[in-house]
């Protein structure tokens, strides 16, 4: 009888864990969809390079903000009640979005997206510590990520061949009622926890709970621990270079410097994702298993990051080919799919009460670099100029150098990590 409700548990929990990997697939896809679209949502909303990178970065001012009230409500609300709500905030945003007659509105329901994607990270990242054994949770952790892959996946190629059948505008709609599928299912199937549904808690689990500790008594103990500061100084820097190139700006890049069709900007693009699918994963087996640590994960990514920001900016328009498909492919291993180890590294340095207070606050730092640097690379590339409507090839330098600089701080940064492995 145990043994078949231990049955039942392990099954169930497989079904929570997809329902919600589903829904960061929409994470992903809204993160970087504006990339394949973005020349379209300029002509169409008559929008430059600075408002259409602020149109961009309007979802990460609420993902970033969001991210504190995220643990708050996940633990005093629940995660199953806090991603439905926020997620009809969502779809809202994206109905908003696709039928949007100015920039401003557009900017409006972006915002509201990311308001409401917003709180499925953090959520998930709870209920996965409920349902899943502690040594599972790098694991999980690394699915999850290579999940968020497949949205970004979708939100290249497959986005720029259903935009040109649909439009852009469509898109949004469509994604807006998958969107309310996936709210649908988490109401009815997700629990927070194996007791909800009569199951006892993964083994290993602490018979005891660990005593709470109180929201801004947690914030205080995660700001005054200094070696906090250079994995948020990381994510800030690091996820500046991927949000910036590859949620915006690569797709105006590949089709106006390379004179290449949204579709053929998009298959590139799509690098990106299979990086993260493939990376997230290998760098958590990687760390666990071959290097045994995080450090090495995170200085390795950086100076790997620092080269390929230097080709670039430093052979803007003299790429081959191959060449822009490898350097996608790149950044979507040691720009993003890393950053799986940047948040088991966070977990690591702090008591396990204290998890989701510490992964809300270095949460707060990528979106933050998203939110800076794409509108900061659409001013620059609006200072460089444009011939026929396009931004320069001296532009995009310009911009790229920024990047760079980015990569080369984040290199600096992951220097002063503290190794956490040997900690568990």
């Amino acid at each position: 009888m145990v043994s078949d409700a231990l049955g039942k548990a392990l099954r169930y929990r497989w079904l929570i864990f997809w329902i919600l990997a589903f829904g960061y697939v929409l994470v992903y896809f809204h993160r970087l969809c504006p990339a394949v679209v973005a020349v379209d949502m300029m002509r169409d909303l008559k929008a430059g390079g600075a408002l259409t990178g602020l149109l961009g970065a309007a979802y990460f001012y609420p993902y970033a903000l969001m991210q504190l009230p995220a643990g708050l409500l996940s633990d005093s609300w629940g995660p199953r009640n806090t991603i439905t709500l926020f997620f009809l905030v969502a779809i809202a945003g994206s109905f908003i979005l696709g039928f949007a007659p100015s920039v401003f509105l557009a900017i409006v329901g972006r915002t509201l997206v990311g308001l409401g994607i917003a709180m499925l990270f953090v959520p998930t990242m709870k209920v996965l510590a409920e349902w899943f054994e502690t040594r599972e949770f790098a694991t999980m952790t690394g699915i999850l990520m290579a999940m968020g892959g497949l949205g970004s996946l979708i939100a290249a190629a497959p986005l720029a061949w259903v935009s040109t059948l649909i439009g852009w505008r469509m898109s949004f709609v469509v994604v807006g009622i998958l969107t309310l599928v996936l709210a649908v299912l988490v109401w009815l199937f997700v629990r927070d926890r194996p007791q909800d549904m009569g199951f006892e808690p993964p083994m290993g689990a602490p018979k005891v709970k660990p005593e709470a500790i109180g929201l801004m008594q947690g914030v205080a103990k995660v700001v005054k621990e200094p070696f906090f500061w250079p994995v948020a100084i990381w994510f800030f820097f690091d996820c500046a270079v991927f949000f910036s190139f590859g949620g915006l700006w690569g797709g105006p890049y590949l089709i106006q410097v390379y004179g290449m069709s949204k579709g053929e900007a998009g298959r590139i693009l799509s690098m990106l994702a299979v990086g993260m699918i493939v990376g997230s994963p290998l760098l958590s087996y990687v760390s666990n298993r071959v290097l045994k640590g995080r450090k090495p994960i995170l200085v390795l990514s950086s100076a790997i990051l620092v080269a390929l920001t230097a080709v670039l900016a430093f052979a803007t328009a003299s790429i081959p080919i191959l060449g822009l498909y490898a350097v996608c492919l790149g950044l979507g291993i040691f720009s993003s799919a890393v950053v799986v180890i940047g948040f088991i590294t966070t977990k690591e340095l702090f008591p396990v009460q204290m998890a989701g207070t510490a992964t809300g606050l270095v949460n707060l730092f990528p979106f933050a670099g998203g939110a800076v640097f794409q509108p900061l690379l659409g001013y620059v590339l609006e200072k460089g100029g444009r011939v026929e409507g396009a931004f320069t090839v001296a532009a995009y330098r310009q911009a790229f150098l920024v990047l760079f600089a980015c990569g080369v701080i984040a290199f600096l940064a992951s220097l002063f990590a503290r190794e956490t492995l040997a900690r568990e």
